[in-house]
């Protein structure tokens, strides 16, 4: 009978679940107060200086989320979602037949057939070098004119009209819809003959139009195109009615682009590139990524100095109980497992400071976002986005930080120490 009972106790003793011991010490030693109050002083800051860092990195990444949104979005209303662009060469041969296949391809909304070129502007003595940009009737149809429009009209058809940035008409102290003094357009002629230097018009084309509009993106855009119909841009550059230099789509919400990519190549019989709106943009993109890993790792830097502040608070914890760490070694604990406790330790105070740092960071993101408590001029909030990978990054940086930190810290018990 006394054989049986044993036998029944040790398989249910067998059943409980194995402790975490280090992890029970860890949590024990986190919660209660220090013997000694300046060792409370330095773990509380140590933990506000974690708090900070994480709240700062998510705000920091936040805010250049947003910035990079307000940068993009100049390129959603004037970059199309897909341009075919010649693979050699400034132009494209587009017929009749080109314009019917692509409209018998599924996925895309609307096409835009464009001629570009680089030109003088001329007007009452004063010049500027821009690019004409030609445009069928379909353009408003890819692209958001009236979100780009800042002054009067876009340009009526067979009206021999253009719209104008802003940074051209103040470059030119131009009047809009001014008809006794219009804007002169010019284009140097094709060829490698003699030029008479007394007689312009043997070297350049020339068409007049009056302004109809101003439109208004960014600094750079404002002073790079004028926008006028194709027919007139043909005019002025002597070419025919199948001759372009791009097409601009607009593609349908969930269309496949990688599809509608090769269907569209194959219209084409020349050689051609297809570039998407980030492709059209890689080097503002490229500049934007790569300015956001510098901010991330320069701000990651920070929190690093700051988290490290726990290797520093777990080191005098280390010797402020190297009496209790001698007595749990008596007990039969190893010195890896004693290592463990003071590891666990810096591990949990650095997840408690960054829960609550990016607790108080996505707070203040939201804020900013409904309210506009920072703003970059007195009508313009600064723009900040919430992301749920900048909570991943964060909280995985942080974690990293303070468990590097605390290994640290917790190698620095030897058998040496507790002599």
């Amino acid at each position: 009978m006394k054989t049986r009972l044993k036998i029944r106790s040790c398989s249910l003793s067998a059943k409980k679940p194995k402790l975490n011991f280090p992890l029970y010490i860890a949590k024990r030693y986190l919660f209660s107060k220090s013997n000694k109050n300046a060792v409370n002083i330095i773990s509380r800051i140590a933990v506000v200086a974690v708090v900070v860092g994480a709240m700062a990195l998510f705000i920091v990444l936040s805010g250049f989320a947003g910035l990079r949104d307000f940068s993009l979005q100049f390129t959603n209303v004037f970059d199309s979602d897909l341009k075919v662009l010649p693979a050699t060469g400034k132009t494209l041969t587009f017929s009749e037949n080109a314009s019917e296949s692509i409209n018998q391809i599924e996925g895309i909304e609307a096409f835009s057939t464009i001629i570009e070129e680089r030109v003088s502007l001329q007007y009452k003595g004063k010049n500027h070098i821009a690019f004409i940009k030609g445009v069928d009737k379909n353009f408003g149809l890819v692209n958001p004119i009236d979100s780009i429009l800042f002054f009067r009209n876009w340009f009526s058809s067979n009206a021999d009209e253009a719209v104008i940035g802003l940074g051209t008409a103040n470059k030119l102290s131009l009047n809009v819809q001014d008809y006794n003094d219009l804007l002169e357009i010019y284009v140097p002629k094709p060829g490698t003959g003699q030029i008479n230097r007394l007689d312009p018009s043997e070297a350049f084309n020339k068409e007049s139009t009056v302004v109809s509009g101003i439109y208004s993106v960014n600094e750079e855009l404002d002073n790079k195109y004028v926008f006028t119909e194709i027919d007139f841009a043909r005019r002025l550059l002597n070419l025919d009615s199948t001759t372009i230099s791009s097409v601009e789509f607009k593609l349908e919400p969930g269309a496949e682009e990688a599809a509608i990519r090769r269907k569209i190549a194959a219209v084409f019989s020349e050689e051609t590139i297809i570039k998407n709106r980030i492709q059209q943009n890689d080097a503002l993109y490229k500049m934007l990524n790569a300015e956001n890993l510098f901010v991330y790792i320069f701000v990651s830097l920070i929190a690093a100095i700051a988290i490290f502040n726990i290797a520093g608070t777990i080191i005098m914890m280390i010797l402020e109980k190297k009496s209790n760490i001698r007595t749990l070694i008596s007990l039969g604990l190893t010195l890896k497992q004693v290592r463990a406790i003071f590891f666990y330790e810096g591990f949990l105070m650095t997840l408690i400071g960054a829960i609550i740092g990016l607790l108080l960071g996505v707070t203040a993101v939201l804020l900013q976002r409904q309210f506009g408590f920072i703003p970059i001029t007195p009508s313009l909030p600064y723009p900040v986005r919430f992301e749920w990978i900048n909570l991943l990054i964060v909280f995985t940086t942080i974690a990293a930080l303070g468990g590097i930190a605390s290994k640290i810290a917790a190698r620095r018990i030897s058998p040496t120490l507790l002599r």
